[in-house]
């Protein structure tokens, strides 16, 4: 039997407002039913009038679910924690304590850290140092069947958080933030982290803790910053989730990776994270996503310079580009041709999105004239092709995703990427880090072979999705995908006009 996942909210700075987060927590579990516990980060008291925390220490009034909280982050509340290890602090609140984990009765893993980063000494009870992070994680990390925890909480945010992630809005994550819960986290490898104190909410894309081709898979991590409470602004303090314990989760459902997954932004941190130094840019990962993404505009697009390498040993680019002996699905004149796919169009290549795609970054590079591989490309076609390799490895790094390209000349009729040696079947793959593998095909050779390969449980573990033909969608969700493609592809487009 399936375990029953935990229902769990997470809440930013409360600051006091208790009746205005206990009456909203109490309609959401009028509407949409009862959650199991309420975790929240950041300031839980505030620098108002102590009365209405005075009817909750009472027994006036109830919080009307678990819930646990962190401690102080400045000098005046401190005296509202007496207990370094943690206290209850009025029925059904909570105060987990200083640091440490908590483990409830259904094996979920809750790691806390409170207060904010001190490099000084001595440490006031409202911070914490590098001693306290370096004893958390020897605690959690000293086995060798350690994989992770459940849930990470803390108060400030991790520097360097927003790296190869979508915008973290107006915090800068590589001035703002504790390096030390940086590394805290690259540790820990929580499935769930949240923090607070930002006044803003920010949930970033989900990252992956392990290196594509290089260590088996593992889970992925989702950082979720939470507002304050009752801000004006109405930003979202509350983040509603369920979440099964992962010693309890199948394993190969575990470590399924999300499909807007992202690089881990805490790569090679460190000691360098550790003592304010920022976070290098993640270098040469393994594969991750083996596509590439797009944009398209087309209206106007950059002329052809008609130029044309001399040295090249490619034949000059015909005026008019190769037509194919009879019914081709990637030649762009033909009508064959699913258009909405398309989502850029240069002067002798263009993108599209894959039929049936490994993921919603799974693109094509195709030429505009019918050519069966590249190697039968003319020097202005190769020169295209090559600009769109570089452009959307420029593309998928911005965005901490990596890209594998690869063509097969085998048994295909119109050219879906690469390079190699003329006159042979061949298979081709080459990284993005400039690695390239070509394999020259003698007898037969499996069609799908880099689809399976790249769908694998050791690559994206999505294996399920390894025949293109049970991963087919709707054209409306099709031209979705497609819009949203050349929205985001667009600050990479070099084909239009300057």
């Amino acid at each position: 039997m399936a375990q029953k996942p935990l229902r769990v909210l997470a809440c930013g700075d409360v600051e006091g407002k208790f009746d205005v987060l206990f009456n909203r927590v109490q309609a959401i579990q009028k509407k949409s039913g009862n959650f199991d516990l309420l975790l929240c980060v950041g300031n839980f008291f505030g620098s108002t009038s102590d009365a209405e925390w005075e009817e909750y220490k009472t027994g006036v009034k109830k919080a009307p679910i678990q819930t646990y909280v962190l401690g102080a982050n400045n000098q005046e509340t401190v005296k509202y924690f007496q207990d370094a290890d943690g206290c209850e602090l009025a029925e059904n609140i909570t105060y987990l304590g200083r640091k440490g984990i908590f483990t409830g009765s259904s094996g979920l893993q809750i790691v806390y850290l409170s207060g904010t980063e001190s490099l000084n000494e001595p440490v006031p009870g409202y911070n914490f140092r590098l001693q306290d992070v370096s004893s958390l994680r020897t605690m959690m990390c000293s086995t060798s069947h350690f994989k992770g925890v459940d849930i990470l909480l803390t108060s400030p945010w991790p520097k360097y958080v927003g790296n190869f992630g979508n915008s973290s809005g107006e915090v800068d994550t590589k001035k703002c933030g504790s390096a030390l819960i940086s590394t805290l986290v690259a540790s820990l490898k929580p499935r769930y982290h949240f923090a607070a104190l930002e006044k803003t909410y920010y949930e970033r894309l989900p990252y992956r803790n392990h290196i594509v081709l290089q260590e088996n898979a593992q889970h992925a991590t989702r950082f979720i910053a939470l507002a304050n409470v009752g801000n004006p602004e109405k930003k979202k303090y509350l983040y509603a989730f369920s979440i099964v314990p992962m010693k309890l989760m199948d394993a190969a459902e575990l470590v399924k990776q999300p499909p807007d997954v992202t690089e881990n932004p805490y790569r090679k941190s460190g000691q360098e994270a550790s003592i304010g130094k920022q976070t290098p840019a993640l270098e040469e990962e393994s594969a991750c996503q083996f596509f590439f993404d797009l944009n398209e505009k087309q209206g106007r697009k950059r002329p052809s310079t008609g130029r044309d390498s001399k040295s090249s040993p490619h034949p000059k680019q015909p005026r008019k580009p190769p037509q194919p002996p009879g019914p081709c699905w990637f030649c762009l004149a033909s009508p064959e041709v699913e258009k909405h796919l398309v989502v850029n169009i240069g002067t002798h290549c263009y993108l599209a999105l894959a039929k049936g795609g490994l993921s919603d970054d799974h693109v094509l590079i195709l030429p505009i004239g019918h050519y069966q591989s590249v190697v039968e490309l003319s020097a202005e076609v190769v020169e295209e092709v090559e600009k769109y390799k570089a452009t959307l490895k420029r593309f998928f790094k911005s965005r901490g995703k990596r890209c594998v390209l690869f063509e097969r000349n085998y048994k295909s009729h119109h050219l879906q990427l690469q390079i190699a040696q003329p006159g042979a079947a061949y298979f081709y793959v080459e990284l993005d880090t400039g690695e390239k593998l070509f394999h020259r095909i003698k007898k037969n050779f499996p069609l799908q072979f880099g689809r399976e390969v790249l769908a694998s449980e050791a690559i994206l573990n999505i294996p399920d999705r390894s025949d293109w033909r049970q991963c087919q969608m709707s054209k409306e969700d099709e031209e979705t995908l497609a819009r949203r493609f050349r929205k985001d592809f667009e600050p990479f487009d070099f084909t239009l006009d300057d």
